[in-house]
């Protein structure tokens, strides 16, 4: 046994990384959460600046855009041209994604600054991305809602999950001092 773990010591010193930085975030969030009352319709404060700024950014293509509170759930309406399209709810806010993106990112860290710096840049593309998507999302929506489960199921996860990727594989290639870290034993 400590043979293996020996030999698979990076592997093991990145998984428990991960884990670590994973749990801990997502129990922090899930705190978060716990302010908010899904029942009495509230929406967190997170989920509400991505569903005005998606607003905001639909509304530089078109100007009949609203974003109406659900009257039912926790959750803003969109309605595009007197249609309603869809709906942002808590897990369209990214978060999830982010906490996933950095918990990666920190297993593979050499340097402090450096891995900080990445996160934050990182995060803030993602949640860029993400306002984007949503925009994107809902105005197919309205000219192709028969290809609603395609497109939230499959087209736009694999835009922001491919996105990602790219930052995991440019963060381990290129900037983490991994590579070196490994070719240099």
């Amino acid at each position: 046994m400590k043979k293996t773990i020996r030999q698979n010591k990076l592997f093991f010193s990145f998984l428990i990384k991960f884990l670590l930085f994973y749990v801990v975030f997502t129990f922090v969030y899930k705190i978060y959460l716990t302010q908010y009352n899904a029942e009495n319709k509230e929406l967190d404060f997170f989920t509400e600046i991505v569903a005005n700024q998606a607003k905001q950014l639909m509304l530089l293509f078109h100007d009949d855009i609203q974003f109406i509170k659900h009257d039912k759930e926790a959750s803003f309406k969109i309605i595009f041209k007197e249609k309603f399209v869809a709906r942002v709810i808590e897990g369209c806010n990214a978060i999830s994604i982010m906490i996933l993106f950095s918990a990666f990112v920190f297993a593979f860290a050499t340097q402090w600054k450096k891995t900080m710096l990445y996160i934050g840049i990182g995060v803030f593309l993602i949640h860029i991305l993400n306002i984007i998507r949503i925009a994107l999302l809902s105005f197919a929506l309205y000219y192709y809602p028969k290809y609603e489960a395609f497109l939230h199921g499959t087209i736009f996860p694999l835009f922001i999950y491919g996105v990602v990727f790219i930052l995991w594989v440019l963060w381990v290639t290129k900037f983490s001092g991994y590579v070196k870290r490994i070719t240099a034993k």
